[in-house]
């Protein structure tokens, strides 16, 4: 009773908004891009043997695959309860157990008795190497789920574009698998050169693009926003980017013990149709939608940023300088503040322009069902800036209707 009574308590505090921590995660194959406003003393806090801490995770009940260094709670939301400077947490993915359909909607509930995605920023510096997330019926194999995901480029936090802003999606048509492979086959002899075979495209703020499972991406170097379903599989193709060499056990972790060292269960992974369509920039690729006519927007503009996924969706909100609006949805869902201060609900919220490692902030909330249903109150009290958040959504989002 005691957890419940805290997860209740945090409900009734919020009416309806649960407010979340800052969840930062290291990846030890990462530079990070530091854009993401966390302490330029604290991005290597964790030790560098963990790597700097290039992603911010939102709205998360999904744990962090980072090996065997890898945190208690790492990649774990927590939600904080109770006055400033008194505050007690717990657990996002012990609240939504507790509460249920309360929380996160008896639709989500029924079907997935769970939060079923997370969002993050990912600011590397970088490119990634050429890398695959597996669909349901592999991820199973290894005892995971499996993972689409879709990237959005918010322009307030990318004011410089990294090493390389370019990202390489799939295969280009008339590769063969047989190529594919012997690529795989010298993953341990220096460059496999993987990227010969695919195809980049510039990447620009503002916009966004769509990775469904099975197909090969290497992201290039903006802050990237990434709704996607919950479940952190993955496996690394590609062996030297950017001049670094990839450890080969990122190679394998995706099958199981019993198939390490068969390129072709590699191979499996690879949706080959999904991949090598012709049509990537018309089938991908993801320039933001109003949610509705402008003339039925006063006070605020709201765009559909991610819509291609049946696994989750996304929103850019932006409230007009003094303006007071309303917002209705038909779902629960996580929000992070891109821009701008004000209130939303029983909430104080603001964007903070640095943060410390475990420092608390009024940027990152959860609007449980019922709450966006009845209307979430949002005022702007800047004359000259906007709020903008970012909103995600779980899957089957009733409004998504382009």
């Amino acid at each position: 009773m005691e957890k419940l009574s805290l997860a209740q308590k945090a409900l009734d505090q919020g009416k309806g908004i649960l407010r979340l921590a800052p969840n930062w995660v290291p990846r030890s194959f990462c530079v990070p891009g530091r854009r993401i406003k966390l302490h330029p003393d604290d991005y290597y806090v964790l030790g560098g043997v963990r790597g700097g801490i290039d992603e911010r995770w939102f709205s998360s009940t999904t744990p962090a695959k980072n090996g065997p260094l890898t945190g208690e709670f790492e990649g774990l939301s927590f939600v904080m309860v109770g006055e400033s400077g008194k505050e007690e947490r717990l657990l996002l993915r012990d609240a939504v157990d507790e509460l249920k359909g309360a929380l996160i909607g008896e639709r989500l509930w029924k079907a997935y008795g769970g939060w079923p995605m997370y969002s993050k920023f990912f600011d590397n510096m970088g490119p990634l190497p050429h890398h695959i997330h597996h669909n349901d019926e592999k991820a199973a194999l290894i005892g995971q789920q499996g993972k689409p995901e879709a990237y959005y480029f918010p322009p307030q936090l990318n004011n410089h574009g990294g090493d390389f802003p370019y990202t390489f999606f799939g295969i280009a048509p008339g590769t063969t698998k047989e190529q594919i492979r012997e690529c795989l086959v010298n993953f341990t002899k220096g460059d496999n050169k993987i990227t010969n075979y695919s195809q980049a495209f510039r990447l620009e703020p503002g916009t966004g693009w769509d990775v469904p499972p099975g197909m090969l991406h290497a992201p290039g170097s903006l802050c990237t926003y990434e709704p996607q379903k919950a479940s952190d599989v993955f496996a690394m193709y590609q062996s030297l980017v950017n001049e670094a060499i990839i450890p080969e056990e990122l190679l394998w972790q995706g099958v199981p013990e019993d198939k390490k060292g068969d390129f072709d269960a590699l191979m499996d992974i690879i949706d080959w149709e999904l991949n090598t369509n012709p049509n990537i920039l018309e089938t991908r690729f993801m320039a933001p939608k109003p949610v509705r006519p402008a003339a039925e927007m006063t006070g605020y503009t709201e765009n559909w940023v991610c819509y291609r996924s049946d696994a989750f969706s996304a929103k850019e909100l932006t409230v007009h300088p003094g303006a007071t609006v309303t917002i209705k949805d038909s779902a629960a869902y996580g929000m992070i503040m891109m821009q701008g201060h004000g209130k939303m609900g029983a909430w104080e919220v603001e964007t903070p322009a640095l943060i410390r490692y475990g420092q608390l902030t009024y940027d990152e909330f959860f609007v449980s069902e019922q709450a966006a249903r009845e209307g979430v109150k949002i005022v702007n009290t800047s004359s000259t800036d906007p709020i903008v958040m970012l909103k995600h959504f779980g899957p089957g989002n009733p409004d998504l209707v382009l």
